[in-house]
């Protein structure tokens, strides 16, 4: 390849969750095997599934499974604006991997000017160590009442006279109409742009399409360069939890072990519990109600991004009740991150960081007491279960990483749960607490630890008198696997010519 900067080709939707992400991800993967240095970019992200890279930076866990799908390891260049809601209104902001702040709408909107060249530099910086940036859009790319806000689409698109691709979503319905009323709504210098449009997630014979490819076509001169079938059980990251219960995600009904995951409103990190769901005797749930909780073999609390409002919303459930019977009765209950936050006595927030209130009881279950600060911790670590405990014998290895703004003290009635030391780092230190089937957490990204995670499981078949398993090993890389779905259903040829890559 030449020395030049790199070439862009550019994914926008026609909506959000019509998968801009994994086609990215199988083009990553695609050109990567052709030889190509590519990489993936996505300037702005709205998401509570993040990641911590190597250097302590946090960014959306979407353009991580990218990094991956190009061979790269993952750098917050690849999504430099990281948006974290926190209410409706409010979001968490962080940038190049540093939080900057807590914004309103009105409040980023003004920031923007500012959040602008830092997006520019990043995707420059990609393009100077690489030969192709594959980027992906956010949301629906011809929101007219948000056309003055966007750095997220057309505006990167038009900095870099980036080819574009229109994603439409046939399982939501009406993907002709939404994919010419976005050509429609498009300026003329944005619809110069466009090169081809995609149709994914279709369930059917495809030849029922023909005669809307035809009208597409007629209308806008614009090519359908492929028909993307829905692929069943995918896994992959994503960017929301809109994703939580679909099949893949979720476990098998029917299996013999039952593990509840509590569908928190603010929910963070749900990819937490993907390789539970992964095992093939696991019904891993998401559970928003005490009721769905019942019979369960094991409860996962995950992270949240607005812990207080959480709580306060497992009381007005009843889900509160439900997990202290659980844990009377002696079913384990691990609480990650936030969840863990939510398992102790107390929350305090005297600097007014996460909510409104200076302290809220927790659900008791651990005698433990968090402090949010104004300073976020992300890092990776690694390190060894301290106490036999629902996740393991002392010795059991685990490995992730940390996000969160809380610091959490331990009473005398909780020990230690993990002993763990930053990536990097020789110094060990405490994570958790453990007070008997109630255990918490802050290392995000535990249950993919294959030790870890046999360890857990392990226990839970013991009990249910079922024998023991090794860690469920996928025979095929997801990545692979979706790849291989779209360059069947994509004419990569034709996008091939569009990135215009040049020549060896």
């Amino acid at each position: 390849m030449t020395t030049q900067r790199a070439r862009v080709l550019m994914l926008q939707g026609t909506s959000s969750h019509a998968g801009k992400t994994v086609l990215a991800a199988a083009l990553c993967r695609s050109f990567a095997r052709r030889g190509c240095r590519v990489a993936p970019f996505k300037a702005q992200n709205m998401s509570l599934n993040s990641f911590v890279t190597p250097e302590g930076g946090e960014m959306g866990r979407a353009q991580v499974y990218q990094a991956r799908a190009a061979g790269l390891d993952p750098h917050v260049d690849m999504n430099p604006v990281l948006l974290k809601p926190s209410s409706g209104e409010v979001s968490q902001v962080v940038v190049l991997g540093r939080a900057v702040g807590h914004m309103t709408v009105r409040e980023y909107h003004a920031y923007q000017d500012q959040v602008w060249p830092v997006v520019t530099a990043a995707l420059d910086r990609l393009r100077a160590a690489n030969d192709l940036v594959v980027v992906e859009g956010a949301g629906s790319s011809a929101e007219v009442n948000l056309r003055s806000y966007d750095i997220a689409n057309m505006r990167v698109a038009l900095e870099v006279h980036a080819p574009v691709l229109l994603v439409g979503d046939i399982e939501l319905g009406g993907v002709f109409a939404s994919l010419l009323g976005h050509v429609e709504l498009f300026a003329a210098e944005e619809r110069a742009l466009l090169a081809g449009f995609v149709i994914n997630k279709f369930r059917g014979d495809a030849a029922q399409l023909d005669a809307g490819i035809r009208t597409l076509q007629e209308r806008t001169a614009v090519p359908t360069l492929g028909v993307v079938p829905y692929l069943e059980e995918w896994r992959g990251d994503e960017e929301d939890s809109v994703t939580v219960a679909r099949p893949g995600r979720s476990g098998r009904p029917g299996a013999p072990l039952r593990v509840a995951v509590v569908r928190l409103p603010f929910i963070s990190n749900f990819t937490d519990a993907d390789a539970l769901a992964a095992e093939p005797d696991v019904d891993l749930r998401f559970v928003g109600s005490a009721r769905e909780i019942a019979g369960s073999d094991a409860i996962v609390l995950p992270g949240s991004k607005s812990t207080i409002a959480d709580l306060q919303w497992l009381r007005r459930t009843g889900l509160s009740a439900a997990l202290r019977a659980a844990a009377a009765a002696g079913t384990p209950v691990v609480g990650i991150c936030g969840g863990y936050q939510m398992l102790g006595r107390r929350i305090l927030d005297p600097g007014r960081v996460e909510s409104s209130c200076d302290a809220v009881e927790g659900l008791g279950l651990l005698d433990v007491e968090t402090t949010f600060a104004s300073e976020k911790r992300t890092l990776q670590a690694e390190g060894v279960v301290a106490a036999a405990c629902p996740l393991g014998s002392p010795g059991v290895a685990v490995s992730g990483y940390e996000i969160h703004m809380g610091r959490t003290v331990l009473g005398r009635g909780s020990r230690p749960l993990l002993r763990l030391r930053t990536t990097g780092s020789g110094e060990e230190r405490p994570d958790g607490a453990l007070a008997g089937a109630v255990c918490g957490t802050y290392l995000h990204g535990i249950f993919d630890h294959p030790e870890a995670r046999a360890a857990f499981l392990n226990a839970l078949r013991a009990a249910r008198g079922l024998p023991s398993r090794d860690p469920a090993e996928p025979t095929v890389d997801d990545i692979d696997r979706l790849t291989a779905h779209v360059e069947a259903h994509l004419d990569m040829d034709a996008v091939e010519r569009i990135a215009d890559l040049p020549s060896a």
